[in-house]
């Protein structure tokens, strides 16, 4: 059974004026975890976070808390393959669903000490969580994804099927799932 969808309000883009702001701090926050991240600084990147944040890393790793995060970022940074990493990236988007809170994407990658620029091959986008407590934006969840080409066979399929699934296209006003299965037909 298809329930009608009651609209929601539209959220205001990131730089209307309402949000300028605080758009321009989060962008601000985003690259001070650059820049922790960029001095191997474990300690400064994991304080970006609340005392209860959520990380939860490429490879599926979830870390609970700041702590966490600081004593997995500081063994990181100390250990062979990212010492002297430089992770670049861009804002790709922030919104506004409720006041104090706001989702941002990013992309990025991580430049190994070695390498003259990051592989393409290894960029991911990270969903970010912020809350804005006593006027002062810090990130609550963290979910990095890395990146990754379809496997030929799906690439194939979407080929045979002429063009992108309706699963993989972006979710706009007019084409978000049902909440049931399309209907097989008349039984």
């Amino acid at each position: 059974m298809n329930l009608p969808r009651t609209p929601s309000p539209p959220t205001p883009p990131a730089d209307s004026s309402s949000h300028a702001d605080d758009a321009r701090a989060l962008r601000a926050l985003v690259l001070r975890l650059f820049d922790c991240w960029n001095r191997a600084d474990a300690w400064a990147y994991a304080a970006l976070f609340t005392e209860d944040s959520d990380y939860v890393a490429f490879d599926g790793t979830h870390l609970r808390g700041r702590q966490a995060n600081a004593r997995l970022h500081q063994a990181l940074f100390a250990g062979f393959f990212l010492r002297g990493s430089v992770l670049e990236g861009e804002v790709e988007s922030i919104r506004f669903p409720a006041p104090g809170v706001a989702i941002l994407h990013v992309s990025g990658g991580v430049r190994l000490r070695w390498q003259s620029r990051a592989r393409a091959d290894r960029r991911s986008r990270q969903t970010l969580v912020a809350l804005q407590e006593d006027g002062a934006w810090a990130f609550t969840a963290f979910h990095n994804a890395r990146i990754q080409k379809p496997p030929r066979l799906a690439r194939w399929l979407e080929r045979l099927a002429g063009g992108a699934s309706r699963a993989a296209r972006p979710l706009t006003s007019d084409a978000r799932p049902s909440a049931s299965p399309p209907s097989a037909g008349p039984a």
